[in-house]
């Protein structure tokens, strides 16, 4: 079940950013809760912030606000709306995808995936500061990062990658809690939470004005 919700762009209504975020988790396994406060309880929450900004300062994109289920079961969510999108796919500019916002102090990075793929994308965010001890990098999308440490297709964003919708992904490195139970909220730093989502939202800004220019 995915959720969606829409907010009109001021300058280029016809053209859409879609941000994603995934709420499912992997539920309960051998009588463990798997709460999921970073995978994917941050994205989400990053995702939210993100939306209620947009009502007070309408982008100039229209932006699609995607709830997606089935993350974890392979991206069934996703997959799923890129087969049966509310909107042609030509008309989705890119797809910013927020999966593990949360846990930045693990490097003090926010990761951006897919500028390799999308080098027009990075001069649009080179120059954003750091917020506090977190700062964006760029990487995890390159022919020569293998296994798991290539991102291009380890979330959402990659059901729109194969659908050839451009994308950009945010989201932290692997930490000790990742697909544990112990991934609960008592494990996040609210200052490097906070200082991600601004990094986050100050991303969606910039492409959004330097998209629709």
């Amino acid at each position: 079940v995915n959720i969606l919700g829409l907010i009109p762009g001021t300058r280029v209504s016809d053209k859409y950013i879609v941000v994603t975020a995934h709420y499912d988790h992997v539920g309960v396994r051998d009588g463990h809760v798997y709460n999921g406060a970073d995978d994917n309880a941050s994205g989400v929450a990053t995702m939210l912030e993100l939306a209620k900004r947009l009502k007070d300062s309408p982008p100039e994109h229209s932006v699609l606000i995607v709830a997606l289920d089935g993350e974890e079961r392979g991206l069934l969510g996703a997959k799923e709306f890129v087969e049966a999108p509310p909107v042609p796919l030509s008309s989705m500019v890119m797809n910013i995808n927020f999966d593990m916002t949360a846990r930045a102090d693990v490097d003090n990075f926010l990761w951006v995936t897919g500028t390799y793929q999308h080098p027009e994308f990075r001069p649009l965010l080179d120059q954003i500061p750091a917020n506090g001890s977190i700062r964006l990098a760029f990487g995890k999308d390159r022919p020569e990062d293998t296994g798991s440490d290539n991102w291009v297709f380890a979330s959402d964003h990659g059901a729109f990658h194969r659908a050839g919708v451009a994308f950009l992904y945010f989201g932290v490195n692997f930490h000790e809690d990742y697909h544990k139970p112990s991934d609960d909220y008592e494990r996040v730093n609210p200052a490097a939470f906070q200082s991600a989502t601004e990094l986050a939202i100050e991303g969606f800004r910039r492409l959004d004005a330097g998209l629709s220019r």
